[in-house]
Formats: structure tokens, C-alpha cells, sequence
């Protein structure tokens, strides 16, 4: 695979050559990025090379987020701080956007018309009922509606973009629209009821050592509006931590795009490929970065895709006060909303308001490292970066320097994640193709902060959907281009396995 450490300037003018609709989308705007000199591009990939040295920290590897990174909080708010380096007069937007963030919406028309507009259907009341403490959801306990898991809905088919190549072209289900709304304002029937249900698929390792996997079965009962088509492809998608997202809008796309390498020419058995989605703020293609799948370009449209999408909200970018509302359901398109005609720009969701909210979205800080000079978390980093993780998961990037958002401009970053698309095997396909994303591909999910998550979120659940109730287990699941790498963490003797997973705890 192409490494941006490793002949830069030669993968960018491959890259662009060979796809010019990645090479157009190297424009990073809106974000206000000056350009680097040769000399900083060098000193740049000198910077981000992988260590060969695993016998101590390497500098500044604690600061996960540089500047931006803060000290670790002992409570379930390590990831509900600012910016480390925010200045005092910018905090006010941060805690404004925290406002917003919590609040609970109601539905219309309502007394509080600043906080009306819900639904009519809804998979949540606030921003935070999905992201609990700005951390990850959680799968729903037996006879629990969820809140943070929801799923997506899509048949084969639709127009795809002309200008993207190799889309994937799905379209809503024609009835129940992108995802399952499993809350209905009152007078409204939610759209249904999701069901899981777990099997066990127990994994030997190679000492004899049994972990137990359990594998989900996903279903939707109580069907208001009639039986889905038959071809309707569901994904599960659970809600995920929300800190270092302004850092990774800020990488440059020319540094991500120079570790695609759709065809393996390296021979490593791993293609990352970049996901070029419709930006609904800049009104183009744009390289997608957030979601899952990758499915949104930047903050300001992954915030606003959800207010439309998950509470039935409009805002500028969705200015449809039905949310995910199909043209089926009339009695939901014409339901009260909350859009003001004299005020508030005529949305439920104005455009201050969506900018504070992505303001604190983009600002949500990465809490420092842990042990990173323990032996055995140095055993687990060097165990890391052999078994070829790294291949995915791309240690340290930095980002562009920035005109106006100097939280985010010119740090030395640790995400552990290279932003892009991979084939993840059978065992983790939801078989439902997103833009350029197959039915077996997932983006690489940012590790930092991992380690915290039973601390912020009360649980220990991870992959896309919860499935996977510790780390180890959250390797197991992996397959595809990852799949070497989960066959030698099986063949691992227990000391070795305990300090792969020591390491992942210290991010």
C-alpha cells in the first residue's frame, strides 16, 4: 500500500492522474487551508514515518490531538471538554453548541417554539441521546427500544452521480425512506420495530483459549405501513464517539488519498479506497470522511444529515421540516412542524444554530494517552505496527494549517486511522452498498480515546453495530483485508495477546 510517508509527491501525482475525481476533491474547502511549502512537506513525512524504536514513547505521543488534546478526566465527561488549546473568547460557541448538543427537542406546535419541530417520526429527542457523553450508543437490553442503534433502509438501484465513477447506486425504500424511525410523535405511528437476536459462533485460539462471538440477526416487526419490499438491505448502525472530529476534517485529502491503493500493487492484501460522497455544503463530490461508510464529507454535513435524518428537523442544508418522511407517508409530510416563517431563517434549525452545534462538534477534545511507557503497552504497540494494523489503521497524520479554525491548524495527530474504505470480510458485511462503499466495506474507525469507552459509556461494545462486547472480540470479528492480521492475533501466546490489547486501552 502507498504510505504518505513514503514518496508523497509521487502518490499524490499518481492519484491524480489515474482518478480525477479523487484528484478534484484535493480542494479541501470550506476549510480556509494554506498551502505547504516542499521543504514542510518533507519535514511533514519525516514526522509521520512509523517508528521502528518500541523501546520507549516516541515524542509528543501522548498529546493524541497535539495542542488540542486535554488531560483525562476520571468521570464520564473525558470526552465532553474543548479544545485543549481554545482561546477564552471562542469557549462561549463551544458551550453554546453544548446547549444545542443536549438539548431535547418537542414536537409542534409547542409553547417552547424554539425547541419544537421533532419528528413527526424520530429515532431521538437530542443529539446526545444517541451519543451518550459525546461517546459511543449502545446495542438495546431485551424489551429496550433503541435509541443509539438504529437501521438504515435502501433497495437496489436510483441515479448515481455522473461524475463519480464505480457508485454504488441504491435508493430509500419507497415507503419507509433511508432508515427505520422507531419513535413517532404523538398521533403517529412509528415506522417499526427493530429485532435482533444473537447466535453464538465460538473462536479457538491457538492455546486452547475459547472466545465466544455473537453474531447479530437484524429484522423489523410491527411494520406500520405494510410489509417492506423484498429486496430491502438493513444495516445496523450504532452511534459513534464524537472527539478529534474537527482534527480529522483538517488532514489534508492529498495525504489520505496517497495511501489509496484500490488494486494492492504493494501486494499486502490491503486496498484501502477513498469514499467520494455528494457534500451537501459544498454542493459537490467531495472525499467523504465521517459515518460509518464514510457517507459525509464534513462535520457541517454529517450534523445537519442527522438533525434531518435522526430527529426530523430542518436546517439549511435539509431544509424539509419532515426528515426522513417518504412521499408515501402524507400524513407525515403534512403534520405541524416547526419552521418560523418570520424567524429563525424559516427553519427548525437555523443557520447559527447548525453553526454552533458543528462548532462543538469539530472542538470535542481528544483526552491524552495512558501508560505510554509501560512495558507491556510498548510490547503491545510494537505486536501493533508487526502484524501490519497499521495498514488501516494509520498511526499519526498532520493537519493543514488553518486561516480561521486555529484549534484544528497544524498538529501532529494520533487517530490511528487512514479515513478509508476496506473490504472487512463476510463476517462484518451489512450487504448494503453506500456510494462508493460495497455491501463488505467499512471506513476505518479512529482508535483514539478507545480505551475510555466503558468509562464515558458504561459499556464495552464496539464495530458498527455493538456486536463485539470487548476489544478482543472486536479483532476476531475482523476479516477480509484484515484478515491476516486476525490470524496472527489468534496464533498469539496469552502475554502477547494481553499487551496488543494493553496498548489499544492506552489510546
Amino acid at each position: 500500500m502507498i504510505r504518505h510517508w513514503s514518496g508523497l509527491a509521487a502518490a499524490l501525482g499518481a492519484v491524480a492522474l489515474a482518478a480525477p475525481v479523487l484528484a478534484q476533491s484535493l480542494d479541501d474547502s470550506p476549510l480556509a487551508m494554506l498551502p505547504r511549502s516542499k521543504a514542510e512537506i518533507a519535514r511533514i513525512a519525516a514526522v509521520v514515518a512509523p517508528t521502528r524504536d518500541f523501546s520507549k514513547a516516541e515524542a509528543f505521543e501522548v498529546k493524541s490531538a497535539g495542542a488540542a488534546t486535554v488531560r483525562v478526566r476520571p468521570t464520564a465527561d473525558a470526552f465532553s471538554q474543548f479544545s485543549g488549546n481554545m482561546a477564552f473568547d471562542r469557549q462561549m460557541n463551544f458551550n453554546l453548541g453544548n446547549a444545542l448538543f443536549t438539548k431535547t427537542w418537542v414536537p409542534s406546535p409547542s409553547s417552547t417554539r424554539a425547541s419544537d419541530g421533532l419528528g413527526p417520526l424520530f429515532n431521538a429527542r437530542g443529539c446526545q441521546d444517541c451519543h451518550l457523553k459525546d461517546g459511543r450508543g449502545h446495542t438495546p437490553a431485551d424489551g429496550e427500544k433503541p435509541v443509539s442503534l438504529f437501521l438504515r433502509l435502501s433497495v437496489p438501484g436510483g441515479s448515481a452521480p455522473a461524475d463519480i465513477k464505480d457508485w454504488l447506486a441504491t435508493q430509500p425504500e419507497p415507503v419507509y425512506g433511508g432508515q427505520l424511525q422507531n419513535f413517532a410523535v404523538e398521533g403517529h405511528a412509528a415506522e417499526g420495530r427493530m429485532q435482533v437476536s444473537y447466535a453464538d459462533v465460538p473462536v479457538i485460539l491457538a492455546d486452547g483459549a475459547v472466545v465466544t462471538l455473537r453474531a447479530p440477526d437484524y429484522a423489523v416487526a410491527d411494520a406500520a405501513y405494510g410489509p417492506m419490499r423484498d429486496d430491502v438491505q438493513l444495516s445496523p448502525r450504532i452511534a459513534p464517539q464524537m472527539i478529534g472530529l474537527g482534527l480529522l476534517e483538517a488532514i489534508p485529502a492529498a495525504d489520505l488519498l496517497a495511501q489509496v491503493d484500490e488494486t494492492d500493487r504493494d501486494g499486502d492484501g490491503i486496498s484501502g479506497r477513498a469514499s467520494v460522497v455528494p457534500s451537501a455544503e459544498l454542493a459537490r463530490p467531495a472525499l467523504g470522511r465521517f459515518g460509518l461508510k464514510a457517507g459525509a464529507a464534513t462535520v457541517r454535513d454529517q450534523t445537519a444529515a442527522a438533525f434531518s435524518g435522526d430527529m426530523g428537523l430542518s436546517t439549511p442544508l435539509h431544509p424539509d421540516p419532515w426528515g426522513d418522511c417518504s412521499a408515501a407517508q402524507d400524513a407525515c409530510r403534512t403534520a405541524p412542524d416547526g419552521a418560523e416563517p418570520d424567524s429563525r431563517d424559516g427553519l427548525e434549525v437555523d443557520q447559527q444554530s447548525l453553526d454552533l452545534v458543528t462548532f462543538y462538534a469539530r472542538n470535542l477534545a481528544v483526552p491524552e494517552r495512558r501508560d505510554v511507557d509501560a512495558p507491556q503497552v510498548l510490547r503491545g504497540k510494537e505486536l501493533f505496527y508487526s502484524l501490519n494494523c497499521t495498514g488501516c489503521h494509520t498511526p499519526k497524520h498532520v493537519t493543514a494549517r488553518l486561516a480561521d479554525q486555529p484549534e484544528q491548524s497544524f498538529q501532529l495527530i494520533w487517530p490511528y486511522t487512514d479515513l478509508l474504505l476496506h473490504d472487512m470480510g463476510a463476517g462484518l458485511a451489512d450487504n448494503r452498498p453506500e456510494g462508493r462503499a460495497t455491501g463488505r466495506e467499512w471506513k476505518t474507525p479512529p482508535l483514539w480515546g478507545i480505551g475510555l469507552t466503558a468509562q464515558v459509556s458504561g459499556h464495552s461494545e464496539f464495530l458498527h453495530d455493538g456486536r463485539a462486547r470487548t476489544l478482543l472480540e472486536a479483532i476476531l470479528w475482523h476479516g477480509g483485508e484484515a484478515e491476516a492480521a486476525r490470524d496472527a492475533v489468534v496464533a498469539l501466546p496469552k502475554p502477547d495477546r494481553d499487551a496488543l490489547i494493553a496498548f489499544l486501552e492506552s489510546l
